[in-house]
């Protein structure tokens, strides 16, 4: 399925959180139609954590910004 793409307001309110790196999260879910599914934007997400060393709190981010796009609004 196809992911939607976020809000502004969304992607801001992960943002906010403690402790994650902006640039990432910010950049990561911006383009995160770019993927085909949940599955390749996970794979994804798998392989930059990996290659930028985020932390736990920067990947938990953009994993509940991918839950949310899978969403139908």
């Amino acid at each position: 399925m196809r992911l939607r793409k976020l809000t502004i307001e969304e992607i801001e309110k992960l943002l906010r959180r403690k402790n994650v790196r902006q640039i990432a999260v910010e950049n990561f879910l911006m383009t995160l139609t770019n993927n085909k599914d949940a599955g390749t934007a996970r794979l994804n997400l798998g392989e930059d954590a990996g290659q930028y060393s985020w932390n736990h709190e920067t990947v938990q981010a953009i994993e509940d910004g991918i839950r949310l796009a899978e969403k139908v609004k």
